[in-house]
């Protein structure tokens, strides 16, 4: 009796993985828009909704992201931000530049991650589950990256939007000067932060990152940024209902894995950031789970 209540159990705990991967895989292509108002604007200012879109990773056979990706135009947004790993694939530059169409009409600005630079490989997904921080993140980056970084690039800046890895630019945007501040993506290390530096006398000042690492965070926070975009975390990728992301894959606490928050002190000023969870995964672990594929539409206003 107890042999067979213990093949049932295994049955049934079978029964319920596969479940639960099945409706992961379905997550993972369930798309939505999320939509936040950030009060960082002087009063008398018209209101810019900025569009943030990170961590696309597109295959080319995507059909399904490439034709959400193209509905976001509808939108109309004054901005958009792209905060990176916009690739999986060689071949994905076309099919991205076509998905984004529309959105390449608009002012926009962009910085790189790792998957603009290297293409993703099969790993152990519980070693990203217990990979730490990421602080002393390894990896053989200093060999010659196998993406069309460069295409990406051109192809962007063809259309108007301007590169901020380790840059500054200025937009107007509604009448309104934007300084920006970006730097390329830390996780890798390619971020150098002694380029660059937050215009704090601009009307409003924004950094622009891959990946949320503290160092660059409180950089930016410290020198008076009002609001820092970044990517990467997906959210956690995998959510336990009311405990939330169970890592970040960088030294972010788990709390503010997505979405808006104040980071900084009192003392250092505090800065506005939002972490996006992102629209896409490895094509090795095409999976989520209480955490959608999104993008947001942050709406800055007084």
């Amino acid at each position: 009796m107890t042999s067979l209540v213990s093949v049932k159990a295994i049955g049934w705990g079978a029964t319920a993985a596969a479940s639960v991967l099945a409706y992961s895989y379905l997550e993972a292509q369930w798309f939505t828009l999320r939509r936040e108002t950030v009060p960082v604007l002087q009063a008398g200012e018209k209101p810019i909704r900025v569009l943030h879109l990170s961590d696309i990773h597109l295959m080319p056979y995507n059909q399904r992201k490439i034709a959400w990706l193209r509905s976001l135009a509808a939108l109309e947004p004054d901005l958009v931000v792209n905060t990176g790993d916009n690739l999986s694939s060689r071949h994905s530059v076309g099919p991205l530049l076509a998905a984004l169409d529309g959105l390449l009409d608009v002012p926009g600005v962009f910085v790189f991650g790792s998957n603009d630079y290297f293409s993703p490989h099969p790993k152990n997904p519980a070693k990203y589950l217990i990979g730490g921080t990421g602080v002393d993140n390894g990896g053989d980056w200093d060999r010659e990256p196998d993406l069309p970084f460069e295409e990406l690039q051109v192809g962007f800046a063809a259309r108007g939007w301007r590169n901020l890895n380790n840059a500054n630019s200025d937009l107007i945007v509604n009448g309104q000067r934007l300084a920006f501040v970006g730097v390329d993506d830390p996780h890798i290390r390619r971020d150098d932060l002694t380029s660059v530096s937050i215009d704090a006398t601009a009307p409003l000042s924004v950094g622009v990152v891959h990946a949320p690492y503290l160092r660059v965070l409180e950089d930016w926070s410290r020198q008076g940024a009002d609001i820092i975009l970044a990517g990467h975390t997906h959210g956690g990728q995998l959510r336990v209902p009311g405990f939330g992301a169970l890592v970040t894959n960088c030294d972010l606490d788990r709390q503010r894995a997505r979405g808006l928050s104040k980071f900084g002190s009192s003392g250092d000023g505090e800065s506005w950031l939002h972490v996006s969870a992102g629209c896409g995964t490895s094509p090795y672990t095409p999976v989520r789970f209480a955490c959608r594929p999104e993008a947001t539409l942050l709406t800055l206003t007084e």
